[in-house]
């Protein structure tokens, strides 16, 4: 390329910079005011959802995935005759993973393989939380990944909270201006990212134990429900 040819193109995107710059600067040249709503509100929760697995070691992939495949069809036979409905139940998943003999200085030897299966199910009724789990264990599912609870009105509460993160932000905005002696002159943007439960969980819990039973006071849970927004006032 030429002297000259790199010299303009060397002025063009300096003077490119110099006009983009200033424009990008100019955005928040003004006087403003950015201020963050919160709120937070406590739903008592009435439903639930479960999430567990069958993990199932044999001799071959087939044999164990055909025993951890029996143990779900199983399951789910209970849950609809207990009157869960299907869309309530997700199922169409498997993990098969070869298991290893470690042996030091030989190679590794594949010695059987496990199926991992998990089901997830929406509790409606927090009454029916302990049958499930119990329903659940009789069928051969012998693991409790997480037991997370849910409230049916999420979707109002959600709202309630945004108009609750609103007001907070509003309310602030009008009292910081009027501590510095200012006056508001309107929204000049508002930044929101969708907020969701916070939800208390009972984690990774085994089968084998007792400690898989729902203690009654969860049927008395609650969930905290938060929203957040961001947003920038001019000033007059």
């Amino acid at each position: 390329m030429k002297k000259s040819s790199l010299a303009a193109l060397v002025s063009a995107l300096i003077l490119s910079a110099s006009i983009s710059a200033p424009i990008l600067a100019a955005d928040m040249s003004f006087a403003h005011l950015e201020t963050i709503g919160t709120s937070s509100i406590i739903a008592e929760a009435d439903m639930a959802e479960i999430n567990v697995a069958v993990v199932i070691k044999a001799e071959t992939a087939k044999a164990a995935k055909a025993a951890s495949d029996i143990a779900v069809a199983k399951f789910i036979e209970r849950l609809e005759k207990a009157g869960v409905g299907s869309e309530l139940i997700q199922s169409a998943n498997i993990n098969l993973q070869p298991q290893y003999h470690y042996e030091k200085n030989k190679p590794n030897r594949v010695i059987g393989y496990s199926a991992n299966r998990r089901v997830k199910v929406t509790v409606l009724e927090l009454t029916d939380l302990n049958r499930i789990l119990d329903t659940a264990l009789e069928q051969g599912i012998n693991r409790i990944n997480h037991i997370a609870l849910k409230s049916s009105k999420e979707a109002l509460y959600l709202k309630q909270a945004r108009m609750a993160a609103i007001k907070d932000a509003q309310q602030k905005a009008a009292e910081l201006a009027q501590g510095f002696g200012e006056e508001l002159d309107g929204v000049w943007q508002i930044r929101y990212f969708d907020q969701r439960p916070v939800q208390p969980m009972m984690m990774r819990m085994n089968a084998e134990s007792d400690s898989y039973n729902v203690p009654k006071s969860y049927q008395q849970g609650q969930v905290t429900i938060q929203d957040r927004v961001e947003v920038t006032y001019r000033l007059k």
